[in-house]
């Protein structure tokens, strides 16, 4: 890899101010809750989906106060269907945080942001960047593929110590100190260009407003970068979902643990096979037993094949177990999975 590529922050800036994305609801405010949230829900989701998602949770939880005051199942219940409930969790548990022990004010410094639950470095930089004008460097998926291909920075991500370097190369390029103000513009520029120009497949080089100081245009193969070697291995499982129907149409949901798959969310009950399903339903009438074909949902790590199995029961056939019946009106009210919430919307 070559030296670090003159001018390539104010390119990047005066690119971003002409051409870079504009009108996305998150950008134009300095307000650290609003940054914050966006760049959650946009972590492994297309701009698009949290394009959905993101107006109706400010019009539920407006501030980082109402966000810290209300129950973990009603975020859940605003979440659902976004997926990666984690993320969920966590921004229930950093605005409880920032508000018990940051008085409701985030922190302005990336390092500290870093130290709050859910907010890794990259976010951090994100918001003190945008918010606050810090000089900090972000490294997300799409800003790792145009540095290194800027920089023709060959060496493998899967290894720690590369990453490291990555990152001090990220801080060098930041604009100089004396261009502090161009901060945000620049932190912008970057995802920007990432989402839009420097794309995994068939990136647009004549469109980049770095093509002539990119190593990997120069050499003529952008889309070997970045390297990373280390593969995800993905797995298959197989569930059989229990969906009980009361005789006036309340569907019965369960609570899922703490941990696992779908942790802490309202969903049908899960079972190994079918025929636990049907001993976990002992000796109690039922009707109308009917198993309906699988359907595959794919997770990051693992594909899911599920078994949905309806069946009509009187409602004390769920005495002692801990869940609730819901009818159609009620299921807002809850966070249930997306592939159960398609399961039931399709009645």
């Amino acid at each position: 890899m070559s030296g670090l590529p003159a001018g390539f922050a104010g390119r990047v800036v005066r690119w971003q101010r002409s051409h870079g994305r504009a009108g996305l609801p998150w950008q134009g405010t300095r307000d650290p809750y609003r940054v914050w949230l966006s760049e959650i829900m946009l972590q492994q989701t297309q701009v698009s989906r949290v394009l959905e998602y993101y107006p109706r949770f400010l019009s539920r939880f407006p501030d980082v106060r109402a966000l810290a005051a209300a129950s973990l199942d009603d975020v859940y219940a605003c979440w659902s269907g976004l997926g990666y409930y984690s993320r969920a969790r966590n921004l229930h548990r950093c605005a409880q945080e920032v508000v018990a022990v940051h008085g409701g004010a985030f922190p302005s410094r990336a390092a500290v942001l870093e130290t709050l639950p859910g907010i890794g470095r990259s976010t951090a930089a994100a918001i003190a960047a945008f918010c606050f004008g810090e000089r900090a460097a972000i490294l997300d998926g799409n800003v790792k593929r145009v540095l290194t291909r800027v920089l023709g920075f060959g060496d493998d991500l899967a290894a720690a110590a590369n990453e490291r370097k990555l990152w001090e190369h990220a801080q060098d390029l930041l604009p100089s100190r004396d261009l502090q103000r161009a901060m945000p513009p620049y932190t912008q520029g970057l995802m920007d260009l990432g989402a839009t120009i420097c794309l995994p497949r068939n990136p647009s080089c004549l469109l980049c407003p770095a093509n002539s100081l990119c190593v990997a245009r120069a050499a003529g193969n952008p889309e070997r970068y970045p390297v990373r070697t280390r593969k995800l291995t993905r797995g298959s499982q197989s569930l059989w979902l229990l969906r009980a129907a009361s005789e006036e149409g309340a569907v019965w949901l369960e609570k899922r643990p703490a941990t696992g798959i779908w942790a802490g969310l309202y969903c049908l009950p899960v079972f190994d096979s079918a025929s636990a399903l049907e001993q976990s339903l002992g000796g109690h009438e039922r009707a109308g037993w009917r198993e309906d074909p699988p359907f595959l949902h794919v997770l990051t790590h693992k594909d899911l094949y599920l078994h949905p199995v309806a069946v009509r029961l009187p409602r004390q056939a769920m005495a002692g177990r801990e869940g609730t019946w819901a009818v159609r009106e009620e299921l807002g009210r809850y966070g249930v999975p997306a592939p159960v919430q398609r399961l039931l919307a399709q009645d």
